[in-house]
């Protein structure tokens, strides 16, 4: 699958106690990345999920720190469709300090889409599985 990237400056409002960016950012982060590329990369922004009477909850996610990041650096973040399932996929995702090109976090998160109307996970329709299929 391909692999999509989105860069953020981390901002003194994500610095924890220890001068580093705290570990619940990283959520932030990784939302931030997902809504900009369903739009810019997929071609299918959050609001044609609203529009459609869907949206998103998270099922799992998985977080493994290796290295701070720090006020100012530029981070990438990188999230890419590692499966495909009939109402959920499944993200892979790490977070990259772009200058030194070092691995900061990486993980993995399941997302499954919810019918407003019912609640209740949704089957995908077929222009979703197209453009989740890149």
């Amino acid at each position: 699958m391909t692999k999509f990237d989105t860069e953020l400056t981390v901002r003194p409002s994500e610095i924890d106690y220890n001068r580093h960016v705290h570990q619940s950012v990283y959520l932030d982060y990784l939302l931030y990345a997902r809504v900009d590329q369903m739009e810019r990369c997929y071609k299918m922004p959050i609001e044609e999920f609203f529009k459609r009477g869907y949206t998103w909850a998270t099922k799992s996610i998985s977080i493994e720190y290796h290295k701070p990041a720090f006020m100012g650096e530029t981070l990438v973040i990188r999230t890419w469709i590692d499966e495909n399932y009939k109402r959920s996929v499944r993200v892979r995702f790490q977070i990259i300090k772009k200058d030194r090109e070092e691995l900061a976090a990486e993980g993995e998160s399941v997302y499954v889409l919810i019918n407003v109307e019912t609640g209740k996970p949704a089957i995908f329709t077929s222009d979703m599985m197209e453009n989740f299929s890149v």
